[in-house]
């Protein structure tokens, strides 16, 4: 089968090298794709924002699988247009997607189907935001309520922050995504993120994982779009994952198919491990990334056939199996990243690094200059590594980093950092 892969992500690295083993994939191709992501799949100049574009690829290469790794065109309904052309497509419609597109959506589905989140507001101007600011005091949590690339959350300390988030929003800093804002009550706990892979009724949990947003050692810093991960997380056991799929992820799921917009793909649950239990954070509509990365090192299913069985309505009664030991991988980005970057600079060592089994760099934003790989994003590499515990995949991940020679980028240098405390005791 020909598989057409939308992305250029690290995420999409992950997906590609996972995809590319699948004895079910005949030809791969990746829109944009990235320098890594070269390696595996033919990476084609398609404007992935023109439906129309995407069709008329997947026709002319007959097409039997397009896997979306982005939200961004799930968000804008490129599922709907390819499955109405009879293209089969893994990820969710339009309007399940709002899940992530619509921050509002998502708090006011849970207060419809009861399930465990922060208290919050939705507002349309600044006034009434700042209003509801002031009268529940800090900390609390500001959100642009649209895409805006992992970078719309303020968790704001002090009145003053929060406000200067609120106007920050209503002033343009999001663009579209922060014309509307939601003001929630901050969880206080240990965060974790839980993967379901869903077929419209079912929900099939993945293994766990845990992402390090803010850009600094100690979780310090502004949030960015991820600057690590690990997976499994020690903190997400057995149990406590049962109960976040019945309290959290079914009803979210059999909410969705009863108001007719049954939600197929990967549902992404960002929750908070409080004292009473798991609570929603925020819903992703997509894997997470750098947490794809680790959960393809771990997983010894056909990644193929698993997402056949999402879109045909096949995952009841499955199962899945995962390698035992821990993946873990350091996100390195260019220097200035979350904020201002420069492009263009080089990277070498990372031919050093090839062919080994524990180690794989996935790539993120890198481009390809005849022999040389350039940095092309704020978040370029992520190193991800195998290890029996978390300190010894924590290990052997910069062992590696420190054979890349890269003096335009940093990396945070403790990932994994709780699950280490854990396994010490």
């Amino acid at each position: 089968m020909n598989i057409l892969l939308i992305g250029s992500g690290g995420r999409e690295h992950a997906l590609a090298w996972a995809i590319a083993r699948s004895p079910r994939t005949t030809r791969l191709f990746a829109a944009p794709g990235n320098a890594g992501i070269a390696g595996e799949a033919q990476c084609i100049a398609l404007d992935t924002a023109d439906a129309a574009a995407v069709i008329a690829f997947c026709t002319a290469e007959d097409i039997g699988l397009v896997v979306v790794g982005p939200e961004a065109p799930l968000v804008e309904g490129l599922v709907d247009a390819l499955e109405a052309a009879g293209i089969r497509a893994f990820g969710p419609k339009q309007a399940p997607a709002a899940l992530e597109g619509s921050k509002g959506f998502t708090k006011d589905l849970c207060a419809r189907s009861d399930i465990p989140t922060a208290a919050y507001g939705r507002f349309t101007d600044a006034a009434s935001a700042r209003a509801y600011v002031e009268k529940n005091g800090a900390p609390i949590v500001v959100k642009a309520d649209g895409l805006a690339a992992g970078k719309g959350v303020v968790v704001a300390e002090t009145v003053a922050d929060a406000l200067a988030a609120v106007d920050a929003c209503f002033d343009g800093a999001y663009g579209a995504a922060g014309a509307e804002v939601v003001v929630e009550e901050c969880l206080v706990g240990e965060e974790a993120s839980l993967f379901v892979l869903c077929d419209g009724s079912t929900g099939l949990a993945l293994a766990s994982a845990q992402d390090h947003k803010r850009v600094g050692d100690g979780d310090t810093g502004p949030n960015t779009g991820g600057m690590g991960a690990y997976s499994p997380a020690p903190v997400m056991d057995e149990a406590l994952t049962e109960r976040a799929m019945r309290e959290i992820v079914q009803p979210t799921l059999d909410t969705l198919r009863a108001e007719g917009m049954p939600f197929t793909g990967i549902l992404y649950a960002g929750l908070m491990i409080t004292a009473d239990g798991p609570k929603l954070i925020e819903y992703n509509v997509r894997f997470g990334d750098p947490e794809c990365q680790v959960l393809m090192m771990r997983l010894q299913d056909d990644i193929v056939a698993l997402m056949e069985a999402a879109v045909d309505g096949r995952l009841a009664g499955k199962t899945l199996s995962w390698r035992d030991e821990v993946a873990l991988t350091v996100v390195l980005a260019a220097n200035g990243y979350p904020g201002a970057y420069e492009k263009g600079s080089e990277i070498k060592g990372l031919d050093a690094l090839a062919g080994s089994a524990e180690v794989k760099v996935f790539h993120a934003g890198t481009r390809r200059d005849g022999a040389r790989i350039l940095a092309n994003g704020g978040r370029v590499l992520n190193v991800t590594a195998l290890g029996k515990t978390v300190a010894e995949a924590q290990a052997r991940a910069y062992e590696a980093v420190a054979r890349i020679d890269w003096p335009d980028g940093f990396c945070r240098s403790d990932i994994g950092w709780r699950a280490v405390e854990r396994e010490e005791g």
